[in-house]
């Protein structure tokens, strides 16, 4: 199921990562679950896109690399 807005988006996602990290989630995740058809997939593959711009700080937030 793709997402149409970040406000969609999982809570672990909306909850912790920066507005802009949750557009790059939102993308990847779309492309991943229209190419792959598995959305624990497409999942993985959209964390892995927001770790390419971002990290978590000392303090555990997500913040740009």
């Amino acid at each position: 199921m793709p997402y149409k807005m970040i406000t969609q988006l999982p809570d672990g996602v909306k909850n912790n990562l920066p507005k802009h990290a949750q557009e790059i989630y939102k993308e990847a995740f779309n492309s991943a679950e229209e190419q792959y058809g598995e959305e624990s997939r497409a999942h993985r593959v959209a964390w892995g896109a927001v770790e390419q711009k971002y990290e978590k700080d000392g303090n555990g937030n997500w913040v740009k690399k």
